[in-house]
């Protein structure tokens, strides 16, 4: 499912659509280039999911664990783990496989770790403004 978003006003419908998508999938990746969007994205993301907390960018905690009505939401960003072991330290089994929400960026540092069946959300930079984003299930 392709989505073409001209302005950030469109992301709480983009968020709806992914819902929809996911069909109660629960583990969700996103990939796009330094600056494509992906927290701008996952923010919007958790407030459709009902979380109320202040969402940011867990870039040096790797994880931040947000409750939302439907149970606890874990936004992950593995850009500065150097290698796998740090996930196995983080204990991603339990948050990869424990039913909550896991919205996943930069998935390709733990490639090997990630569940088998996950939503892959990719955000292309089409211009300063819009963004092409791209839904498929894995």
């Amino acid at each position: 499912m392709d989505i073409e978003v001209n302005n950030l006003a469109d992301l709480p419908a983009v968020a709806q659509q992914l819902s929809d998508f996911a069909s109660g999938q629960k583990v969700f990746i996103f990939e796009g280039d330094m600056g494509a969007g992906k927290t701008t994205f996952i923010k919007n993301f958790c407030k459709h999911l009902g979380v109320d907390d202040v969402v940011s960018s867990p870039t040096y905690s790797i994880v931040n664990e947000y409750e939302s009505p439907k149970g606890s939401v874990f936004h992950f960003d593995f850009y500065r783990i150097k290698d796998i072991h740090e996930a196995y330290d983080l204990g991603y089994e339990e948050y990869f496989y424990g039913g909550g929400v896991c919205l996943i960026e930069w998935p390709e540092r733990v490639e090997e770790l990630l569940p088998e069946k996950h939503i892959k959300i990719e955000i292309n930079v089409l211009d300063e403004n819009r963004r092409l984003f791209r839904f498929s299930k894995v």
